[in-house]
This record gives C-alpha cells, sequence and structure tokens, in this order.
C-alpha cells in the first residue's frame, strides 16, 4: 500500500504542477476579456463544451451549457478558435471587438462516427463486420467497481452475468454463447492497445470510460487472431482535450441493503416441528432464538470518487486522474477497495509529423473475503442454538461432527488480498507521407498480489481445531510485455478508397507463485505474519509449493479496407500466430476473415424517397483461434510429487503427472455473419439486425485415457465441435422531440442456440470419448450421502443439459422415490444410466434489454429493464434446505415439511425451476444547473441513481442470475444455485463538477 500510495501521490504533484503552470501562463499575459455565445444546427439557443482558444498560446475554455463563453486575450492581435468535434473550426480575429457570437457548422466527414477496430479506427459508415459501439451517453450510471457493470443490458450478443454481490467481483461477460467447454470463453480486453484478460478491467476506474468497442464476429475479431475466439472488448478511455485547464470532481455514495432473504424456520417454528417429528429437543433445543442470517450481514455500502486535471494546446495535451472506491460488503468481514491513478500525455514534435503518446497506471486493490459459504453456514445452523455459551465464549455443539458457529466464522475469520497493478505504455506516430504513417507501441503490465488466511481456533471451524489454528500465506506476481509495430496507408484514388495496415506483433508473459501453510500455533496474534512460529512437526505434503512459467505469442497480420463510391465495401484480414503453449507440431496457426458491405441506400433508385435514411447490408466469414484453456506447459509431459513414504524420514515420491502431447492445437472458431444496419425518418429509428452461424472445432478438453499405453490416466486433447449459432436486434426510436423535452426509446433482444455436435475421437489409436460426463462445476447435489451429479456433455444437447432423474414421490420413510423411466424394474444409478432423462437447460432461449432515455429542460433520465427467458435453474440450495433428516442438527426452510423429503440420495427433476426473469438493473435522474453566472463552477449535475429495484420471476431462491459462465470446475456450478452471495438493492446520490 505505501508504496502504490507514493506513486499515486508523485503522479498527483505532476498533475498539480502542470496545472498551476498553465493557470500563471493565462495570469500573466491577459488584458482584455471577450465574451459571448456558441450556437449550432441543433443547438440554436447555445452549443455546451464548445472549445474557445487562444490560437498560439495555451488560454482557453469551453462554453457552458448555454453556449456562452468568457475568455481573457493578451491584445486586440490575438485569433480566437472555435472547435468541437464534428464541426469545422473558425478562427476570429478579436480587433477591437469584446463580444463576439458565432454559430459552427456541421463537418459531414467529421460528423461520420468513429469506431475502434483493434489496430486502427474506421467510419462507422464503412463497417462491414459486427461491432457494436457505447459511447458514455450509453453507459449505466451508479456506483459501480467494475467498468463491465456500467454495460449490463445494453448490447445485443453481450451478456452480463453477475451471479450474487460479492464485493469487487466483477461480472461475467460473454459475447455470442459460450466459446470452449474448458475455461475459453472470455473474451479479449484491449484498453488503449494494452491486451489482457478480465482482470485487466479491474484496472481502469469505471468512471474514466470514454466507450466501449465491442467486437463480436469472426470477420471483426479474426485481427486478433489467437486471442479474438470469445470475442474482443476494446476500450478506449478519456483523454485531454486542448484548450483551457480542467478541473473535474465527480463523487457517487449508495446505500445497499439484501433484497432477498431465505425463509428459514424461528425458533418457534423448529420447536414445534421437532416436536411433531419426534426429536428429542433435551439435547437440541439450546434455548437460543437467533436469526443467524441476519447475525451474519449488515447494510452495506460503495463509495466511488474521482478526480481529474487536464488540459494543453495542439501540440501537447495531458490528463492525470485519481479514483478512490469503497464498497462495504453485506456480509460482515468482507469488503473491497481500490485505488487507481492515471497519467496520459500527448505531445507532437518534428512539424506535427510525429506523435508521442504515454499512459501511465497504478492501482492497489484491497480484498476482505466473507463469501457465500458464511451464509450456507448460517442457513445450516438451528435457530435454538445462542451465539455465546454463558462464559463469553463461541457455542459449540460437541455431539456434532464439524459444527461452526456462523458469528464466530464470520467475525473471527482473516481471508484477504492486496493487489498492487501497474501498466504503462508507450507509442509513436509517425505521418511518413500524406497517406502512409508507422507507428510503434509498447506495453508493461505486472501486478504483485499477496493473499494471507488465518484460520483460527475462534473460527470454530474443525480443521483449525484440529490443527490449533492454519495460517496460509501465498504470493503471485505476473510480468506481460507487448510491442508492435504498424504501418498504415490511406489514399482516396477518385471514386476508389484504400486503406491496408500491416502489424508485428510480439508478446511475452512470466508468471510465478509462492505459497506456505503453517499449523499449531503458540501465538495467534501473530501467526500470520510468522508462520515459523507453527509446529514444525506438523508440515503436511502440498503445505509449500512455488511455480514459475512463461508463454509467447509471436505474431504477422495484414488488413485490407477498400470502398468503392462508398456504396461497395470490403475488408480482408489475415493473421498468423505462433505459441509457446502448443505442441511442438502445431505451434503455428493462420487465421483469415473477409466481410463484405453494400450501402444500398447509396443507389440512385433509392436517392429519392424519404423514408430510408440509411440501409447497409454486411456479410463476413472468419477463422479465430483460442488458447485460454491451457496453461504454459499442459503439451509437455510433467513430473511431480505423487505422495509421501516413511524411511527414516518422511520422504515425497515422485511420478508422472500430466501426459505429452506433441499434437495439440488451437481452438478454432469459424464463424458466417450476416447483417442489416438501417435508419428511418431522417434517423428518427434506427437499429441492426444480425444472424450468426459459428463452429468451435478441435475443442480442448482433459479426457480419461487408459494404464498404459499412457504413463498417467489423464490428457489434454483436441477433439470435440460445438456450434453458436443466433439472432441480434438493436433498435432506437426518438418517440419525441419537441423543444425542451426529448424521448428516446431503446432495446435490444438476442437469441443464442448452442449444440455440442462431437466429443468423441481418438489418438494414436486410442479411442476418446466423453459422451455422458459430468460438467459444470459444483456438480453435486450436496445432500446427506449423494455426490450425484446434474449436469453432463451429452453429444446434440447444448452446454447446461440437466440430465436427471425424474421425481416420483415420497414413501413412508421419507425417502425420495424415483420414476423407472426405461421400465425394466430397477432404477439404475451411474452417469449414463437408461432412467436419466433431459429435464431442462440452463442457457436461456433469449435475453433483452430495454433502454429508454429522457431529457426535458435541465432534467435527464435513464433506465435499463434487462431479462432471460426460457432457462432453467437447478435449486441446490432449496434442496439442501429441505431435507428433514438434518432437522435434528439444524435448520430447514419453510415449507420443507410439506415436501415430505426426509433423504435425497440423487438428483432429479423436483429441484428444477424455471429461471427466466425481467430485472429493473438501473434507473437513474439527474439535473444540470445553470452556472453561467457562477465564479467557481463551470458545471454541476446531481444524480439519483436505484439498482436492482426489483425482479419479476417464479425463482423460489435469492436471485435467478446464477453462474453461467461456461467453464467446467467452477465450483459455484453452471446455472445452479449452490448458494450465492446475497445480493443488494442501492440507492445513491451522485454528483459531478467542474471548476473553472
Amino acid at each position: 500500500h505505501t508504496k502504490s500510495m507514493n506513486k499515486i501521490r508523485n503522479l498527483w504533484r505532476l498533475s498539480l504542477t502542470l496545472a498551476l503552470s498553465l493557470c500563471f501562463t493565462t495570469l500573466l499575459f491577459a488584458q482584455k476579456t471577450v465574451s459571448g455565445k456558441v450556437t449550432t444546427k441543433e443547438e440554436p439557443n447555445g452549443a455546451p463544451s464548445i472549445t474557445v482558444l487562444v490560437k498560439g498560446t495555451t488560454t482557453g475554455t469551453i462554453t457552458d451549457i448555454e453556449g456562452n463563453y468568457k475568455i481573457a486575450v493578451p491584445d486586440d492581435k490575438a485569433i480566437l478558435v472555435f472547435s468541437f468535434v464534428g464541426y469545422k473550426s473558425q478562427e476570429i480575429v478579436v480587433g477591437n471587438q469584446t463580444s463576439i457570437n458565432i454559430a459552427l457548422e456541421e463537418d459531414n466527414q467529421q460528423l461520420q462516427e468513429i469506431v475502434v477496430v483493434g489496430y486502427g479506427v474506421q467510419k462507422k459508415t464503412d463497417l462491414t463486420g459486427s461491432i457494436t459501439r457505447l459511447g458514455e451517453k450509453d453507459l449505466n450510471a451508479g456506483t459501480f467497481t467494475s467498468p463491465l457493470q456500467r454495460m449490463s443490458g445494453r448490447a445485443a450478443g453481450v451478456t452480463i452475468n453477475q451471479a450474487g454481490g460479492e464485493p469487487g467481483v466483477a461480472p461475467n461477460v460473454r459475447i455470442r454463447g459460450i466459446a470452449g467447454i474448458t475455461g475459453a470463453s472470455d473474451p479479449l480486453v484491449v484498453v488503449d492497445g494494452i491486451q489482457g484478460g478480465m482482470d485487466l478491467l479491474n484496472q481502469v476506474p469505471p468512471t474514466e470510460i470514454e466507450s466501449f468497442d465491442i467486437l463480436k464476429d469472426a470477420s471483426a475479431t479474426a485481427i486478433y487472431g489467437a486471442r479474438g475466439a470469445a470475442g474482443v472488448i476494446l476500450v478506449t478511455t478519456k483523454k485531454a482535450k486542448q484548450g483551457k485547464t480542467t478541473l473535474e470532481y465527480s463523487a457517487v455514495g449508495s446505500y445497499e441493503t439484501i433484497s432477498k432473504r431465505y425463509e428459514m424456520l424461528t425458533a418457534d417454528e423448529w420447536r414445534a416441528l421437532a416436536t411433531q417429528r419426534g426429536l428429542d429437543l433435551k439435547s437440541t433445543d439450546f434455548g437460543g432464538n437467533t436469526d443467524w442470517q441476519k447475525q451474519v450481514t449488515r447494510d452495506g455500502y460503495t463509495q466511488n470518487h474521482n478526480l481529474s486535471i487536464g488540459g494543453g494546446t495542439s501540440g501537447f495535451n495531458y490528463r492525470a486522474t485519481l479514483t478512490a472506491i469503497d464498497q462495504q460488503g453485506i456480509i460482515i468481514g468482507s469488503g473491497y477497495t481500490n485505488y487507481i491513478g492515471r497519467l496520459q500525455i500527448s505531445q507532437k514534435a518534428l512539424n506535427d509529423k510525429l506523435t508521442l503518446t504515454y499512459n501511465a497506471n497504478v492501482g492497489s486493490e484491497d480484498r476482505r473475503f466473507n463469501n457465500a459459504d458464511v451464509i450456507g453456514t448460517a442457513l445450516g445452523r438451528r435457530p435454538t442454538d445462542p451465539i455465546y455459551r454463558t462464559d463469553g465464549t463461541y457455542f459449540i455443539d460437541n455431539e456434532i461432527f464439524g459444527y461452526v458457529n456462523p458469528y464466530a466464522r464470520a467475525k473471527e475469520m482473516v481471508d484477504g488480498q492486496t493487489l498492487l497493478n501497474m501498466f504503462g505504455s508507450a507509442r509513436a506516430d509517425y505521418q511518413i507521407t500524406k497517406d502512409l504513417t508507422a507507428s510503434v507501441f509498447g506495453s508493461w503490465r505486472k501486478t504483485d498480489l499477496e493473499y494471507g488466511q488465518f484460520k483460527s481456533v475462534k473460527t470454530t471451524l474443525g480443521d483449525a481445531r484440529d490443527n490449533k489454528g492454519i495460517a496460509t500465506r501465498e504470493t503471485k506476481q505476473s510480468d506481460e510485455q507487448l510491442f508492435n509495430a504498424i504501418l498504415s496507408y490511406k489514399k482516396n484514388f477518385g471514386d476508389h478508397n484504400l486503406d491496408f495496415t500491416l502489424v508485428y506483433e510480439w508478446q511475452k508473459a512470466v508468471y510465478q507463485g509462492f505459497k506456505a501453510i503453517g499449523r499449531n500455533f503458540i501465538n495467534e496474534a501473530t501467526a500470520l505474519d510468522a508462520l515459523q512460529s507453527g509446529n514444525i512437526a506438523d508440515v503436511q505434503a502440498g503445505d509449500i509449493t512455488s511455480y514459475k512459467n512463461d508463454q509467447t505469442l509471436l505474431s504477422y497480420l495484414g488488413r485490407v479496407n477498400y470502398s468503392y463510391k462508398g456504396k461497395y465495401l470490403a475488408t480482408v484480414n489475415f493473421r498468423r500466430d505462433a505459441s509457446s503453449k502448443f505442441g511442438e507440431n502445431n505451434r503455428w496457426a493462420n487465421f483469415p476473415s473477409v466481410s463484405l458491405g453494400w450501402h444500398i441506400s447509396e443507389e440512385d433508385f433509392l436517392k429519392k424517397q424519404n423514408i430510408l435514411s440509411d440501409l447497409k447490408l454486411r456479410a463476413g466469414f472468419g477463422i479465430t483461434g483460442s488458447q485460454q484453456a491451457l496453461g504454459a506447459l499442459n503439451s509437455v509431459r510433467l513430473v511431480g510429487v505423487t505422495g509421501t513414504t516413511y524411511f527414516g524420514g518422511i520422504i515425497p515420491s515422485f511420478g508422472i503427472k500430466q501426459n505429452a502431447n506433441p499434437d495439440l492445437r488451437w481452438e478454432t472458431r469459424q464463424m458466417f455473419n450476416v447483417g442489416l444496419d438501417f435508419a428511418f425518418l431522417n434517423n428518427k429509428l434506427t437499429g441492426t439486425i444480425d444472424y450468426y452461424n459459428g463452429v468451435t472445432s478441435d475443442l480442448l478438453f482433459k479426457y480419461r485415457v487408459p494404464l498404459p499405453p499412457f504413463p498417467y490416466n489423464e490428457l489434454f486433447a483436441n477433439v470435440g465441435k460445438m456450434r453458436n449459432s443466433g439472432v441480434e436486434v438493436t433498435l432506437n426510436y426518438v418517440a419525441i422531440d419537441k423543444g425542451d423535452f426529448r424521448l428516446t426509446l431503446g432495446g435490444n433482444f438476442t437469441h443464442n442456440a448452442n449444440t455440442i455436435e462431437e466429443l468423441s475421437g481418438s489418438i494414436g489409436g486410442v479411442p476418446l470419448n466423453a459422451d455422458y460426463v459430468r460438467w459444470g462445476g459444483g456438480g453435486t447435489v450436496g445432500v446427506a450421502s449423494t455426490n450425484d451429479a446434474m449436469q453432463y456433455l451429452i453429444k446434440g444437447q447444448s452446454i447446461g443439459t440437466f440430465y436427471v432423474f425424474k421425481h416420483a414421490g415420497v414413501d413412508a420413510e421419507g425417502n425420495q422415490l424415483l420414476d423407472d423411466i426405461n421400465g425394466d424394474g430397477v432404477v439404475e444409478s451411474g452417469d449414463a444410466s437408461k432412467d436419466r432423462y433431459i429435464a431442462g437447460n440452463a442457457l436461456p432461449i433469449f435475453t433483452y434489454g430495454f433502454t429508454p432515455t429522457a431529457s426535458y429542460k435541465n432534467w435527464d433520465f435513464g433506465m435499463v429493464l434487462r431479462g432471460v427467458y426460457g432457462n432453467d435453474i437447478y435449486n441446490v440450495r432449496r434442496a439442501q434446505l429441505s431435507a428433514l433428516s438434518q432437522l435434528g442438527q439444524g435448520n430447514v426452510i419453510k415449507g420443507a415439511a410439506e415436501t415430505g423429503i426426509r433423504n435425497i440420495s440423487n438428483a432429479s427433476d423436483y429441484w428444477i425451476e424455471k429461471g427466466s426473469y425481467a430485472r429493473l438493473e438501473n434507473l437513474s435522474i439527474g439535473y444540470r444547473f445553470k452556472t453561467e453566472n457562477w465564479k467557481l463552477i463551470e458545471s454541476l449535475r446531481v444524480s439519483f441513481v436505484a439498482n436492482n429495484l426489483f425482479v419479476i420471476t417464479n425463482y423460489s431462491g435469492i436471485d435467478p442470475e446464477t453462474n453461467i459462465n461456461g467453464q467446467d470446475n467452477d465450483r459455484r456450478g453452471f446455472g445452479t444455485d449452490f448458494g450465492l452471495y446475497p445480493r443488494t438493492r442501492s440507492f445513491a446520490v451522485g454528483l459531478n463538477v467542474a471548476f473553472k
């Protein structure tokens, strides 16, 4: 923390020095004041945020919300430059004027929206791939800890899934479905050219996002080749603008409460049911009246502060920001803080032919864990158990094996991590000729994680009591470097426009870590910071581990864009990648794509009509790759510790822990996309419709193999095939645009169908079969002695298929009965039992979002209503809390007695529920004050934001939004409710102020 805060202070001092220098220069030369108003065709009463600059100086300002400005000039010879993106700049000599009013004219070329497409930008009208752009005005408002939360419900084909409300945990994002079956579905994230995984987004303040550009189809993502199979999220952060030095501050604070709780038996209800079922209250009723859920939870809050300073001239710009995020979780002991400092500098040189850009970012995250396991423990405790014994120590029922006091677990547990992350980049762009530009870019990213956990005897956890305390310390470091060189050429030949890009890229990452565990501490106060104070005789195999590995990616790529008369468009990409992760026989792979566009509205036969404003047809096909499912060494044979023996002492034994596979190769995703972009009634109604069909081949999966011929019983191999196809629709309609009132209705719809087409094959003549294998993590019902899975990979079905037994009632002893589906007189157990059937699926049929906005004078309004339809959820938590056999040792949910189920031995359809829901995700109201007569404040806006106001659903759990990230062996399961960190309902107040 000390190192990170020192770096943040240095960044702040640098920014403050630059700001004071600019202000001093302005005061020194100011001799005359000029004021006036700037208008445009769209803003005839006054255009806000227009830059007014004294040419050749750093003196500048921007117009206020009414279009007014006031600026100091040195003399009558001064020239004022009025500029704004999308309008032609105008220069006016001051002369003897003290009031200058001006109307800016549109620049049709600049008004065309620019979209980031990877290694460059492109006009939106020239796009041939499927790309969604979300500008700052399109993003959600509120107190957020992750930039992804600002995208939720906003983009078709992009699923933002927030399972639970654990502090600092970012939602999952999936672009056009699940891309693989072994954790290969996270999109690539690129922040101002720096490439990384989803964790890179946590290092960007949510308030510093200028835009997201989401590349969805293969013709768009193929430019990223080996990393583009699951889609690409391009993030552009806010940059400084030339003109007046700006000082801005924003703050949002929210109050959070649990939106829904489990309805458990109260102490009196428990006693009544226990008596009814013949339990001995003398040994189970300890006189308590405890609401364990209430005891381990509290109200939460989140606050987000952002301070920025920036400015510059036409040749030099800078922006420095400090961000602080603080979140108190609703489970006691949980929380999250994130402090981020950023500095961006842009400098022109060599007669403005050379542009140098620097970015530096340093952040410190602190996360205090107390996850959903605390809630699970609380739900399972009898309400008649007290929190404390009469002597003041935590209550424990010694007659129950593994008894844990939930309050002690939450209060006494030390469990958290600190992450120091730094990244920076430097870019040089040199304009060789008017049409030819050369660029070099380099970035470096480093993270240092320190994790600590101490389970003292006071936590009442069984292993902590048995071992007289357990302490764990762990460190992880990553060092990622990237370099690329880019050559870009843009040329107009009459009706022909040509744009090509050539890139060489090199990436390397080094990862290392260390972990140590200590037990049996004499002094618990220093245990976590002095592992050596534990008993060395209690060290177990695996208590001390370390690792180090690296991976390298080498790439060559090219892209050509061509258009004829703005009507006929074509884009061709080709990328060749080599990765050190793969077998020596398949290091290199090629990733091509081609897409075409037809601007139908530019044809002569549509020129004379006035209904259709724009119509463009797009089609494309491409191949992308993925290496996410693999670690750095999955293609080679590895040897490791397989156990211990005693021969004059404890001696570890070694053996083969991983088979070699020199033929291990890339997962590849081929996708076809056809889309239609349209606008009607002078852009009053705009929208996009896309159809896609993508096939992922050579799926990476860990197969069971025989011993021999293999020395180890598992093998990573490429065998399977999976298809994702679907339809995406986005619509925006300006319903009202009269005077001071404007109402826009926006929405999106996505349907995605997933099918596993192949799972079996062979390698070296040895058959590999993954049909009817357990998948989806969590995997078991988790009640009593059952170890029965719910989800399986099945050829011809989709990921997330529930393959279970059919509930057939309850017998006299309360045992759940199962239907003999195949009628052979026996209900067979096992994964491929003929008495199982497909009872549902965790994936929804479609998702949707409704995003209306409105403004009236200085008021603005926004809303996000989103939902899913057609998915199923296996309610494991309800099954766990309904088994009446555990009543003597724990609690049950209200209504459990009516089910009459005492024991649950197998996964059945009885616990599968419909998971469709509609959630009012975000509601915001803002007011912008008139500040033209204020001395210090340029602009001021206050807002009220509510999140998760209500959920419409038939699901009986606390929240229907469960984990559907598509990663096998995820402990949270897939479309299964094993218990979530409770989601909150929040109410926030925000402030945005810019100073003069």
